[in-house]
């Protein structure tokens, strides 16, 4: 496995490997990995000739400085995990390399990029989208792969790759869950014991209310997981919305559409954490 610092060293060793007509796949990761992330590398390394993990806390997509500057980190521990999983090649740029010149490109696209996390926390997704772009752009890679908590950052993804018209197959790769429900995430790491105890209430509260959903409304449903997640001692719920799962709006009642997900951000303990999570209640 290769490292690389420098746009141009990577892309001089991705034109031998296109040359040969191997097919190319990315992760684009902000390191911090876990096993999550290794789902996805071995998913890339199965379907493609060769595989580039980027590492790279980008910092146009955070709108907040002390969550940038407390963003886990850790490129050797990372490295390993990515050997392990068989990647050929991990970019690892500097924020200078990445962005010579401000990038003042904006993208919208609503309502996917405007709701939830859109709303909550303005301009993360022209943040991703440029860094993103970026990233197909300087690796031309034949597929992407995205892990599924991140739901709503897939769906604005995909509509940049149609607006921008780029060559590159999304593939969506289901959630990976600790042993205790809670969702895999760099954030967690952030997680104090006391903490790490009560997260996974999180997703314990979204299962159940599937059951519950059978007999209920979509309102009854909100309104049942939102206070009982709010009710255990270090959890605060900032939102819960039960949308279409293709456009992301929020549904008035189950027949609504052909997928419908629930999609929560929670805010765990004193510092506190931000944590997501989401649930599928038809597909």
């Amino acid at each position: 496995m290769k490292v690389f610092h420098k746009i141009v060293d990577l892309q001089n060793e991705l034109f031998e490997a296109r040359k040969q007509g191997k097919g190319i796949g990315l992760v684009p990761t902000m390191g911090a990995l876990h096993e999550g992330h290794a789902s996805l590398v071995t998913r890339s390394v199965a379907d493609n000739g060769i595989t580039v993990v980027s590492v790279f806390v980008n910092p146009t997509q955070f709108n907040d400085k002390d969550d940038l500057k407390n963003y886990p980190r850790g490129l050797d521990a990372d490295c390993r995990l990515l050997e392990r999983c068989g990647a050929d090649y991990v970019f690892a740029p500097t924020v200078e390399e990445m962005y010579p010149q401000e990038d003042k490109r904006v993208f919208e696209y609503p309502p996917v990029s405007t709701v939830m996390e859109g709303a909550h926390r303005p301009g993360h997704f022209n943040g991703v989208c440029q860094v993103v772009s970026r990233l197909f752009y300087i690796v031309r890679p034949h597929r992407a792969y995205f892990g599924e908590k991140d739901w709503q950052q897939i769906a604005v993804i995909k509509a940049m790759v149609r607006s921008l018209k780029l060559h590159v197959d999304i593939v969506e790769c289901p959630i990976v869950r600790d042993k205790d429900g809670l969702a895999l995430s760099s954030r967690n790491a952030l997680l104090a014991p006391d903490e790490r105890a009560v997260a996974p209430g999180i997703f314990k509260v979204l299962k159940q209310s599937v059951a519950y959903a059978e007999g209920h409304t979509v309102k009854e449903t909100h309104d049942k997981v939102v206070s009982e997640i709010n009710a255990v001692d270090g959890l605060e719920v900032e939102y819960f919305s039960i949308v279409d799962g293709d456009t992301l709006l929020d549904v008035s009642s189950w027949d609504a559409a052909r997928n419908i997900v629930g999609c929560i951000t929670v805010y765990c303990g004193k510092t506190p954490i931000r944590l997501i999570d989401h649930i599928k209640y038809k597909e």
